[in-house]
């Protein structure tokens, strides 16, 4: 039997958890190493699992691994990988370990001067990061629908305890209206993920009845053979359930509002691993399990999906545009840039969901370089508001410069990674649906605008006596940043290693939809 680096690869960070959780009280800093060997292992592991995977094999998934689990109801533990799957895989092992390390204090006892301040369970912060990698990894392997939703439903518990348990501490402490709003924010995200989760269940259930296998890959041979008989009515209600869930998590407008709230009342690097990570998981889902389970269907609901995405777009980054609050203008824009990415989906073009899957690894890499350098500023002035800076490049100019570069890469600026991915997107929904494409642009202005608006407000003009002395990053911070700026620049001047890998799912992808590339219109000249 050869060696089970999926299963393992997911494995590994759980039984961090555990052991991270089981150090003693007293021994903080053993438990903070020990959540970040855990989740370095976890790194190595996701390599193998790269460097393992054939991009141009055979079958739809590879290092498959099938048991049976529950025998009676036809659930297996059914697990494999595509090249989209991998992409996501490798990402989320890769940011852990930065937001373990850019997290080291967030969670320390507060000082026993201020009595109304609880204590912070550094253990239980740090199992509950590694619970929720374990959790994202697994479902980015799971091939089995049933499986798929036990731990999509599942990472909603640690989740809600980082947002609600360990709450931003520039407004923490022992005001009780900011316990108040991270209750609330951990309350609303866990409500909203749940109605999602039920209505996915009923249409979980819905395609075992139907097809009588939660396997994707039986479902997949049924199809092609003739033998999975679907009325277009029961097929477009199941693909509903299933939508419905996945765009609470992306999130996609009008199902978004959860989101400012849990970015803005959580601690920075667990902002990072909701929209970083968590959220990566609704979209993957749309690409796995909506167009693969429901062609039919996925066709008969893009054009409004598309607009849907469009309003996400345009939406999100004029909010973004006019927030005071610096944590929640990056939530407000990582709106809109999951409107990009659900709108490359369902663009149903190879260019277009070539460059969804590159800007769902992107767009984590650059959302994580600048809401963690946000966090390094929020965490030196005390403040999440961007009026109480000014002038910050003056006295931490490392720290300015990290966060300009976040910056532009979240604008999409030519030579960063994520412009490729939009450029792909773009280029991929005009060439079907031109309107679309046109007005989609209309985000990337604003984009500029929010992103420069802000910088020039923290970081330049006179230097504001609340910033005075400021420190520039330390050393834990600049290995926290520094790679993750490294990668940007890389991959948005060599972005092939990623694409070798996406491309031949999304061509894949594209049979089962059956959907090929439109033919440009040439007009003839005489």
């Amino acid at each position: 039997m050869s060696f089970p680096c999926l299963t393992v690869t997911a494995a590994l960070p759980a039984a961090g958890a555990i052991a991270t959780a089981a150090v003693p009280a007293a021994r903080r800093t053993a438990a903070k190493w020990t959540a970040l060997l855990f989740s370095v292992a976890t790194l190595v592991l996701a390599a193998l699992v790269v460097v393992r995977f054939d991009p141009g094999g055979p079958g739809p998934f590879q290092l498959t691994e099938s048991h049976t689990w529950i025998k009676d109801f036809g659930v297996g533990y059914d697990l494999g990988v595509d090249g989209i799957g991998v992409a996501l895989l490798a990402l989320t092992a890769l940011l852990i370990p930065f937001v373990i390390l850019a997290g080291w204090h967030d969670a320390d006892p507060l000082e026993a001067a201020e009595p109304n301040r609880r204590w912070r369970p550094t253990q239980g912060f740090f199992a509950l990061i590694l619970a929720v990698e374990a959790m994202v990894i697994l479902s980015f392997e799971a091939t089995d629908v049933f499986l798929f939703y036990l731990l999509f439903e599942a990472m909603l518990i640690p989740m809600y305890f980082l947002i609600g348990g360990f709450g931003d501490r520039a407004h923490a402490g022992g005001d009780e209206a900011a316990a108040t709003q991270r209750s609330y924010a951990a309350v609303k995200f866990l409500l909203y993920n749940l109605v999602g989760g039920l209505i996915m269940l009923a249409a979980v259930i819905g395609v075992y009845v139907v097809a009588g296998t939660f396997s994707l890959t039986d479902i997949a041979h049924l199809r092609a053979t003739g033998d999975l008989s679907m009325a277009t009515s029961t097929e477009r209600w199941l693909f509903l359930g299933f939508f419905f869930a996945f765009a609470v998590k992306a999130p996609l407008w009008p199902v978004h509002t959860w989101l400012p709230n849990a970015m803005g009342e959580a601690t920075a690097p667990v902002a990072v691993l909701i929209t970083a990570v968590v959220d990566k998981v609704g979209t993957f889902a749309m690409l796995r399990f909506c167009l693969q389970l429901f062609p039919e269907a996925s066709k008969w609901a893009t054009p409004v999906i598309l607009v849907l995405a469009l309003i996400s777009i345009v939406y999100g980054a004029l909010l973004a545009v006019g927030q005071r609050d610096i944590k929640r203008l990056i939530a407000y824009a990582s709106i809109s840039h999951f409107g990009f990415i659900i709108m490359g989906i369902f663009a149903m073009t190879s260019q277009g969901q070539s460059g969804a899957t590159l800007y769902m690894v992107n767009h984590g890499i650059s959302t994580a370089a600048l809401m963690l350098v946000a966090g390094f500023l929020i965490s030196r002035r005390g403040s999440r508001l961007i009026a109480d800076y000014g002038g910050v490049q003056k006295v931490a100019p490392v720290l300015a410069g990290t966060f300009l570069i976040g910056g532009l890469a979240t604008l999409s600026l030519p030579g960063l990674s994520p412009f490729v991915s939009e450029f792909l997107v773009l280029v991929g929904t005009f060439s079907r649906y031109p309107v679309i494409g046109i007005i989609a642009t209309v985000g990337i202005v604003l984009a500029a605008l929010y992103v420069l608006v802000l910088y020039q407000r923290t970081m330049t003009g006179p230097v504001k006596a609340t910033v005075q002395g400021m420190q520039d990053l330390k050393v834990r911070e600049l290995v926290v940043v520094a790679p993750l700026i490294a990668l940007l620049i890389f991959l948005g001047v060599y972005p092939k290693p990623l694409t070798d890998i996406v491309d031949p799912a999304v061509h894949q992808t594209m049979s089962q939809v059956d959907r090929t590339d439109p033919h440009p219109q040439l007009e003839a000249s005489r």
